[in-house]
């Protein structure tokens, strides 16, 4: 203010200035611009309709868009999108409101009937029947087939992607690139050996394995590394790569190599968060004729929270030593 308590502006003070500076905010609607990316790729739909989120969190002021139009736009009125949802989305330190992108909400929203278990013609259309797709990719080669498999399919749904900043940095997650984009496919769950696989070479024989700990994202990286750091030979790692529709399959395709192994989830979300009770019940499907109906299923990971992450960033490394200690410790 200048001194007689008017506001001063300095700019408009300058030597010889000739226009007014003014400052105007624009509006900052996700709600808005998301609603845009809808219609146009409804009206659009050989093009490849891209709308990512700075931070996953900030998907929130979207949500009406997300419940009321792209999960159930196709039920209620017979239209397919085949919008994609770019969501950064991992537990990397950055506080409660640059972490998660809510994963859980979206899993809520699918359709994905966990107590049935496709077979024949129904596994080979499940991407046709569901409401959208959700798939949290951990390689490079994967998010980029997942992007191109929109597009090259003869029929439009919603694709929702978790991304993870970090995993630009990470030269593990970097040395599959070129093999696995030559695989023309989409990995839906990625084990320990095959495509998109890293070959942990002290990995004990598969009669061997006491443990097969399931995952998620971003959070194999960190399950990769203490196992290497500590020498742990007995526990194998899955990621399941494509959420909805479940890869009921592919996952019992992975646990049937191990036979002696008891099965875990391990995710770096609280427990009433990210993919657990989605995955719980699906995976107990997916395991239950070579298992059991009674085949038990352990997690592991941060505890249940009213936040999505703690605001300190020590208590965030102490909770993930703990739950990676709890996933790979026999």
């Amino acid at each position: 203010y200048g001194t007689n308590g008017k506001t001063y502006v300095p700019l408009n003070h300058l030597k010889d200035a000739k226009e007014k500076f003014v400052v105007a905010n624009s509006s900052l609607s996700e709600f808005g611009v998301l609603g845009y990316e809808l219609g146009y790729s409804l009206e659009s739909p050989n093009a490849l309709i891209c709308w990512e989120a700075q931070f996953g969190d900030f998907v929130n002021g979207a949500q009406v868009i997300i419940d009321q139009f792209i999960s159930s736009g196709e039920a209620k009125w017979v239209r397919q999108s085949g919008i994609v949802l770019l969501l950064p989305h991992g537990y990397e330190g950055a506080g409660p409101e640059h972490s998660s992108a809510r994963m859980e909400r979206f899993l809520q929203l699918s359709d994905s009937d966990p107590d049935n278990l496709p077979t024949g013609d129904q596994a080979l259309k499940q991407h046709l029947v569901h409401n959208w797709s959700v798939v949290n990719c951990s390689t490079p080669a994967n998010y980029f087939h997942f992007l191109r498999r929109q597009i090259h399919r003869r029929f439009r749904k919603p694709l929702i992607v978790f991304t993870h900043k970090s995993i630009l940095r990470t030269a593990t997650s970097r040395l599959d690139q070129l093999d696995d984009i030559d695989d023309d496919q989409c990995l839906r769950v990625i084990g320990e050996v095959g495509s998109g696989s890293l070959h942990y070479k002290a990995l004990a024989p598969p009669e061997k394995i006491k443990r097969l700990v399931f995952c998620t994202g971003k959070v194999f990286y960190d399950l990769y590394k203490y196992r290497e750091d500590n020498k742990i030979t007995d526990v194998a790692l899955a990621r399941i790569e494509e959420l909805v529709p479940f890869p009921f399959a592919e996952a019992n395709n992975v646990a049937s190599q191990y036979p002696n192994a008891e099965i875990y989830w391990c995710q770096e979300e609280p427990k009433n968060m990210g993919a657990w009770t989605h995955v719980y019940f699906h995976l107990k499907t997916a395991l239950k004729q070579e298992r059991g109906a009674n085949i038990k299923i352990t997690y592991t990971g941060r505890p249940t929270a009213p936040s999505p992450a703690t605001a300190s960033y020590a208590l965030h490394k102490k909770q993930l030593q703990d739950f990676l200690q709890k996933a790979l410790r026999v």
